[in-house]
């Protein structure tokens, strides 16, 4: 076996960067010549997390297969959130916690996935069946990726599971999670600086739901106006890409992370039917979503079952 790519999905979140790095350190101490590399940009929040545990950002690769023959696959498997070759590659194992889409291989792999909000929450299992001992910067960077995905422990996402890795992972970084946690969320909240088309790309997924094609974005603030005083720079960026890719939804989400809501700009034509799934009306193509912050829990399914 030669060496093996380990990334998470396009537009990486702080999950999907240091589930890789976790990931391909365990696999490498296990005999294999595995290497994590991103698939796109780091966020702010993620380069807070490198930073704070000694990391560097895994190396940019827009392709797999001029270098390596096998992947693995974290933090996601639909082929459209995906390495572009990835038909052109064997995937060897996926590390998931997301819904299982647009995903086949013509050979048998190792597949795990849990009903966890985090893959590091995963990973921390994975350490402990193979007897390998979880570094400390490793383990900050796994509880990292947990207090991202979970919005600081916030997230319907986050479940019991969570919380005794989250504890275990504390320990062994010997940080304070609630101290560290704000900071880094804070670091990712910080909006100035970046450009429209920065924030429409830092965390953005796309997926099939029935006939449809479907963009959803998701950006943490600590002020949503700091957004939403650009919306008619916005949209105009936003329809442009809802042509070029042929998107009959952008749903664009700004969570307040202080206050635990988000605010949805949603454009095309499915833009109606998607407000409707949460049962408010658009105004001005924005409407306020209570309580809602977690991508995978609470939209996805819910426009799913709408556009399906």
């Amino acid at each position: 076996m030669g060496k093996v790519l380990v990334f998470g999905h396009k537009n990486p979140d702080t999950d999907s960067i240091t589930a890789a790095i976790s990931y391909a350190y365990l696999k490498q101490q296990l005999g294999m010549d595995a290497e994590a590399v991103r698939l796109g940009s780091i966020s702010g929040e993620t380069a807070y997390a490198l930073a704070q545990f000694g990391f560097e950002a895994p190396r940019l690769i827009e392709k797999a297969k001029p270098e390596a023959s096998q992947v693995i696959l974290v933090d996601h498997n639909e082929k459209q959130q995906s390495v572009d070759d990835l038909d052109e590659v064997q995937v060897i194992e996926v590390i998931d916690h997301h819904r299982i889409a647009n995903f086949q291989t013509s050979d048998p792999l190792y597949y795990r996935a849990e009903p966890v909000g985090c893959t590091a929450t995963i990973l921390n299992k994975l350490y402990k069946e193979h007897g390998v001992e979880i570094p400390k910067n490793i383990a900050g960077l796994m509880l990292s990726a947990i207090i991202s995905d979970s919005l600081l422990f916030k997230s319907p996402t986050f479940t019991a599971e969570d919380q005794a890795a989250a504890d275990e992972l504390a320990a062994i970084a010997e940080v304070d999670a609630a101290v560290y946690g704000l900071e880094m969320l804070k670091a990712g909240a910080d909006l100035s600086g970046k450009s429209l088309e920065e924030l429409i790309t830092l965390d953005a997924k796309e997926f099939t739901m029935g006939d449809k094609k479907v963009e959803i974005a998701q950006v943490n603030a600590v002020d949503v106006s700091d957004v939403l005083s650009r919306q008619e720079e916005l949209e105009v960026l936003l329809n442009s890409i809802i042509e070029e890719k042929g998107l009959d939804l952008f749903f664009f989400v700004v969570t307040d992370i202080l206050n635990n809501d988000s605010v949805v700009l949603a454009l095309g034509t499915a833009a109606e039917r998607a407000s409707a799934a949460f049962q408010v009306r658009l105004d001005n193509n924005c409407a306020t979503l209570k309580g809602v912050v977690s991508r995978k829990k609470q939209i996805v399914p819910i426009l799913t079952e709408a556009l399906k």
